[in-house]
């Protein structure tokens, strides 16, 4: 089954409106091609989801917004919390959950991570699931283990329509931000792992079918590799989506 790849763009705690707003139009501008081939998508902060959304509305382009995070209940008292609803309100078709460094630095867990799952799928949006393990994992020699473990949670009690709108992305938190990647052999090995794991939740065909982004330092030098991976369908990329030429070029190569 041929998977429609998909770069996302997470530019975590970065830019203003005004800078928002040119970093998109500059991702707009560049980009001239089918845009029907690959899913475009760009998860900023709260404040840039409307100015961002607005921008290529206005350029018709047919890029997708993601928030960063989300919560799961849909109102009540908790005070600084944005629930899917309002996500979705702004015009977000995904969220991010379960990023390494929401789990590291905010206390996410496996169990939050599938309460905001379970929410997003109820609303008919999508998952960009984050998995992905320490180094200290990776040493240990448990990285397939671990991180399949984090799949089953993630996923715990979605039914196959609802899994079908998630996106898997595997994260090397060794690789994030370090400049450091997985190999490509070492990351495919992961997400063929990934996939067999969503298999044996599911079904095969169902399994074939998910997309699986590689999320640990990717950029226009190792892109190409990465891609030819049978199991890697994407990225989800955080500083080389700061700079519109950058992020083009890993968008392009999508399309080869």
């Amino acid at each position: 089954m041929a998977r429609k790849p998909m770069m996302a763009g997470n530019w975590k705690m970065n830019n203003t409106i005004p800078e928002a707003v040119v970093l998109t139009q500059e991702i707009s501008n560049r980009l001239k091609y089918e845009w029907e081939k690959v899913d475009v998508v760009l998860c900023v902060p709260y404040t840039a989801l409307k100015p961002v959304l607005t921008v290529l509305e206005y350029d018709k382009v047919e890029a997708k917004v993601a928030s960063q995070n989300v919560f799961w209940e849909e109102k009540g008292a908790f005070t600084g919390e944005v629930s899917v609803g309002m996500i979705k309100g702004v015009g977000c078709k995904y969220s991010v959950v379960g990023h390494s460094e929401r789990r590291e630095m905010f206390g996410e867990t496996d169990e939050t991570v599938n309460k905001k799952a379970k929410a997003l799928v109820a609303a008919g949006l999508g998952a960009i699931v984050c998995v992905g393990e320490s180094l200290e994992v990776r040493d240990a020699g448990t990285t397939l283990d671990f991180v399949c473990a984090q799949v089953k949670a993630a996923f715990a009690g979605l039914s196959v329509p609802e899994a079908q709108k998630c996106v898997v992305a595997y994260e090397p938190v060794w690789a994030i931000g370090t400049g450091r990647t997985a190999t490509p052999e070492q990351a495919e090995e992961v997400c063929a792992a990934i996939r067999a794991a969503l298999a044996a939740q599911f079904d095969a065909a169902t399994a074939e079918g998910m997309r699986i982004l590689y999320g640990g330092s990717m950029n226009p030098g190792n892109v190409d590799m990465l891609l030819a991976q049978e199991d890697i369908d994407g990225g989800l990329v955080g500083g080389a989506s700061l700079e519109a030429p950058s992020f083009v070029q890993l968008v392009q190569a999508c399309l080869k």
